[in-house]
């Protein structure tokens, strides 16, 4: 595996992109290696393209110089995709990557193919931050850096609940925090703490769900009039999913929210036996065995029998 060190030899002109709709992983790794870079090859020039990630995370250091247009034509000498499954996730930043002179994947998708010149890929690791730590020399991990990386882990872990999470995720978290910053506060301001619009969306989501195949499903869907009714966006629905999914009895939960008319995002989280990568693979998306998405076509209850299926086909084999 190459070091950070050799992918940027001979390089001036740097790009970073990550995948729409950005969450902390994504956020994190993409400000995590542009920290980096900047505390490190400072006669290196380094912009990150990503769509505008929520307020939360306006905290991390460089976040405030995140390109959010793509107006300009320039070619990049490397183009880092991070913490995106496939090219087209990288959305209307993908003609810099298709520009660039050489391109770099670093990512922990396990349904990531490999679509850049060099692809480093690592299913098992909880988080592309955990992943970018390996790339980078310790002694040279500034605060910021830190702070960022640790951010994109705690959030894909779940603040280090969910199955993903291993020795060497704690490992890497815990010497992360050896370099001097308010971890706790962190996960209280951009995991658990919600604005009230985000709470009333979420407890309609609740309010509404519903439970199939014996309880071992529970599902709940969003409508485009309901978000326009509490005044909510995309990013106002994160960790709804993660709501459901801590149900008793459950095994797989569902949100879905309505892009367009009959078109729907869908989020998945399964407990222990589910693989929903594999079902959401099957519907053009992907992600992780735990914890995948993809998008659908069709009635709220149309999409929610194609999925059923494909899930009471994993626990019948598994039973």
């Amino acid at each position: 595996m190459n070091s950070l060190e050799s992918m940027l030899s001979g390089v001036t002109t740097v790009a970073i992109g990550g995948h729409v709709r950005p969450d902390g992983d994504c956020v994190g790794s993409c400000l995590g290696l542009y920290n980096y870079i900047r505390d490190n090859f400072q006669e290196i020039q380094v912009t990150v393209y990503l769509e505008q990630p929520s307020k939360v995370f306006s905290f991390m250091q460089g976040a405030d110089h995140i390109c959010s247009g793509d107006e300009e034509d320039v070619v990049y000498d490397l183009f880092f995709a991070l913490d995106c499954g496939d090219k087209e996730r990288l959305g209307k930043f993908v003609k810099y990557f298709d520009a660039a002179r050489h391109t770099v994947c670093i990512d922990h998708h396990i349904s990531n193919v490999g679509f850049a010149d060099e692809n480093y890929i690592k299913g098992e690791l909880s988080s592309t931050c955990e992943f970018l730590c390996e790339f980078m020399e310790n002694q040279k991990i500034s605060v910021e850096t830190a702070k960022c990386l640790y951010t994109g882990i705690a959030h894909d872990t779940g603040v280090f609940q969910y199955s993903n999470t291993t020795s060497k995720t704690l490992n890497t978290a815990g010497m992360l925090i050896d370099k001097g910053f308010d971890f706790s506060r962190i996960i209280d301001e951009t995991f658990y703490q919600k604005t009230y619009k985000q709470k009333q969306i979420t407890g309609r989501a609740l309010l509404e769900s519903i439970m199939v195949l014996d309880g071992k499903v529970i599902f709940s869907a969003v409508r485009a009039k309901d978000m326009e009714f509490y005044g909510v966006t995309p990013q106002d629905l994160d960790g709804i999913v993660s709501q459901l999914r801590t149900t008793e009895g459950v095994e797989v939960a569902i949100f879905l929210y309505e892009l367009s008319p009959q078109v729907y995002k869908v989020s998945m989280r399964s407990k222990q036996c589910v693989n929903v990568s594999e079902i959401a693979g099957f519907f053009g998306g992907g992600g992780h065995i735990r914890a995948a998405g993809c998008t659908m076509q069709g009635s709220m209850y149309d999409v929610i029998n194609n999925l059923t299926e494909h899930i009471e086909k994993q626990l019948l084999t598994e039973n």
